[in-house]
């Protein structure tokens, strides 16, 4: 062969190799691309990939679509995502209304949404994994020079010895001695950015310096007052015990083996958002203060809170089928493998008579009602497991005025629902891929 010919054809062969190398990379699979927060092969095989609304037409649940849309209307609710199982399969999902309706792109199951303090649930597991494997105890004391958070310019910034008495339980059961008094550290942002003459949004660990100078309502482990703080630093515990992110070690140690393939961390902004993630809507048109442009006014949904830095205190995004999958994970019925021992599950969800101290739940009720709830501005979740073995789960792209208290608006529309339709719920498994 000619000395032009080898040349030819080799360069024709190195062509042809960075095309077809080219073109694997750009029609991979999304979630294959996504390997910074997980394991490649399991974006891969995710079942929630392949999940869609269709799925769940039932003409015997018409009735129950049409009773939630009232709902969503009386309220102004834009968008919507529901999703039940029983005994650990996925029996109905459905998105419902607008996930951008702006852009008229119509709510899917497998969007993703803020769940906001439902993210303590995901925290809670993860804590209790750790205590399984010997890494901490609910015991272990947080703060100061023999605490999990032993660092120099931490303990400098105590101003209240008793801080020093904090356990990863008191964090875990918001009896860590932190109150209001001065506001939610997590949303006060302006306020602190001001207080103290920042020009950015405090980072995690400056948040933490900040209020470590204040003082305790209560002694800890002797009162009980909620704490998104509280959760925050648990997410740091985490990350000192791991040596990694509280995101990387979650999703690859938690959500992963429980077969939850769609969370993400939250992000600030729109033009932020994850793919499939949804726009968030508030309850009214005020604007806000930037948290990271004091000269810049904008909706609250997008740059009024630090979403992102609020780690597992309420930090994540998820579709209301994951949520329903992760619960089914640390349930304790055993149809699907749980991710924590039968110990742990019955730790977490056990009644406490004189006050509601679930671990990671909001609450766990005398007739053996599990739930979990989450509230911003821009967006609610609701995760309510029963003994039968049901689970409901609703997640909303729209914020409501009246705050946390639509808490209990969402827990009666779930209370009449399953009155009314739960005997006609089908018979299958959408958590088992196609």
């Amino acid at each position: 062969m000619k000395r032009k010919n080898i040349k030819d054809t080799t360069i024709f062969i190195i062509g042809f190799s960075i095309l077809f190398f080219a073109g694997i990379f750009i029609f991979m699979p999304k979630r294959m691309l996504e390997s910074e927060i997980g394991e490649e092969e399991n974006y891969a095989t995710g079942w929630i990939d392949s999940l869609k609304n269709k799925d769940s037409d039932c003409a015997e649940l018409n009735s129950m679509e049409r009773d939630i849309r009232n709902f969503m209307s009386k309220w102004d609710i834009k968008g919507l995502s529901i999703a039940i199982s029983r005994n650990d399969s996925l029996l109905y999902a459905k998105g419902l209304g607008w996930a951008d309706r702006e852009k008229e792109i119509p709510m899917e199951v497998n969007n993703i949404m803020r769940i906001a303090s439902a993210s303590k649930l995901i925290t809670a597991a993860a804590i209790m994994k750790l205590a399984e494997e010997g890494k901490l105890s609910l015991e272990s004391k947080v703060l100061g020079p023999g605490g999990i958070l032993n660092r120099k310019d931490f303990n400098e910034a105590i101003s209240d010895g008793r801080m020093e008495n904090i356990t990863v339980e008191n964090l875990l059961r918001h009896q860590g001695g932190f109150t209001l008094g001065a506001g939610d550290p997590m949303f006060n942002t302006a306020e602190l950015k001001k207080a103290k003459k920042l020009d950015h949004a405090p980072s995690n660990d400056e948040l933490v310096r900040i209020v470590l100078q204040r003082r305790l309502g209560f002694e800890p482990g002797n009162g009980r007052k909620y704490s998104n703080f509280g959760y925050m630093l648990l997410s740091l515990v985490i990350e000192k015990v791991t040596g990694e992110s509280y995101w990387d070690y979650v999703q690859k140690n938690i959500l992963n083996p429980a077969g939850v393939y769609g969370f993400r961390p939250g992000t600030n902004y729109y033009d932020e958002r994850h793919p499939d993630e949804v726009r968030y809507y508030s309850p009214d048109a005020e604007l806000v203060e930037d948290i990271n442009d004091a000269s810049k006014m904008v909706d609250r949904c997008y740059g009024g809170a630090n979403i992102h830095n609020l780690l597992g205190a309420g930090g994540w995004c998820a579709s209301a089928a994951d949520l329903c999958r992760f619960v089914a994970s640390i349930d304790g019925d055993p149809n699907l493998q749980d991710i924590l021992s039968k110990k742990s599950v019955e730790r977490m969800t056990a009644y406490q008579e004189k006050e509601k101290l679930s671990l990671g739940w909001s609450d766990s009720d005398e007739h053996g009602v599990w739930t979990r709830s989450g509230t911003l501005s821009s967006a609610h979740a609701l995760i309510m497991h029963f003994p039968d073995g049901e689970c409901w789960v609703i997640t909303m792209n729209t914020g409501v005025w009246t705050g946390f208290r639509f808490t209990r608006s969402l827990e009666r529309l779930v209370e009449t629902l399953r009155t009314r339709y739960s005997n006609l719920l089908p018979s299958r498994n959408l958590f088992v891929s196609k």
